[in-house]
């Protein structure tokens, strides 16, 4: 018997939850999150909590699916009362990131763009062109960030995610636990830290490894 799979998932006051054919959907403050069933996992529903059981409890497939689908369901219970975050650390000279509305971004870049065709500066007027362009591209929330790199990254943001930026550290939640992991994930892949200085995004509780960095010896020189 699964010792996660048989405790009830309580429904805290506010919080629906509703099974049809193979989908559970529950609903709270924070949102609706779907969940899609396992054939082989049976789930019931009462006013107060949702239990989970299988068909076969010797099964260790069928056992494993029963003690997954509970954490699955919990998590979704957690996700739409009190949400799931993941905080990030941008570390680096010149690194910077904000959050703004696409349409806010563009015209900040085309009065950059047009003050660096003044300066006739053609490199920086192309690159914030190009950065224009891309902008035109995206709506609602994007971030922008600037990691060293000859050009700036845009990151569209998911529309039931939102985001917090106080200095240097970002702040994703949302109701979904996969999707504020999976967005975080992809943040952080776009400048993952090094192991000298520690330069990049990464994780809030994040321990980096450093490395000694190489030790240039003199040769010749005085007695």
């Amino acid at each position: 018997m699964s010792r996660v799979g048989k405790k009830p998932v309580s429904l805290p006051q506010g919080v629906k939850a509703e099974k049809k054919d193979l989908t559970l959907t529950v609903t709270g403050p924070k949102g609706t999150l779907v969940l899609p069933l396992n054939p082989k996992v049976e789930v019931s529903i009462s006013e107060k909590e949702i239990l989970v059981d299988v068909k076969n409890k010797e099964n260790k497939k069928e056992k494993a699916l029963w003690g997954l689908f509970r954490a699955l369901i919990q998590n979704l219970v957690d996700g739409v009362t009190k949400g799931f975050e993941k905080k990030l650390e941008l570390n680096g000279v010149g690194f910077k990131m904000e959050v703004k509305k696409a349409e806010e971004l563009k015209k900040a870049y085309q009065v950059k763009q047009a003050d660096a065709e003044k300066k006739d500066q053609a490199g920086q007027a192309q690159t914030f062109a190009n950065a224009v362009t891309r902008l035109g591209q995206l709506k609602g929330m994007v971030i922008d960030l600037q990691l060293g790199f000859s050009h700036p990254i845009f990151v569209q943001v998911p529309e039931n995610l939102t985001f917090a930026i106080e200095k240097n550290v970002m702040t994703i939640s949302g109701p979904d636990k996969q999707q504020v992991g999976q967005f975080a994930a992809e943040i952080r892949e776009l400048k993952k830290p090094e192991p000298y200085k520690g330069k990049g995004i990464k994780y809030s509780d994040e321990v980096i490894i450093r490395k000694a960095g190489k030790v240039v010896k003199v040769v010749g020189g005085g007695k």
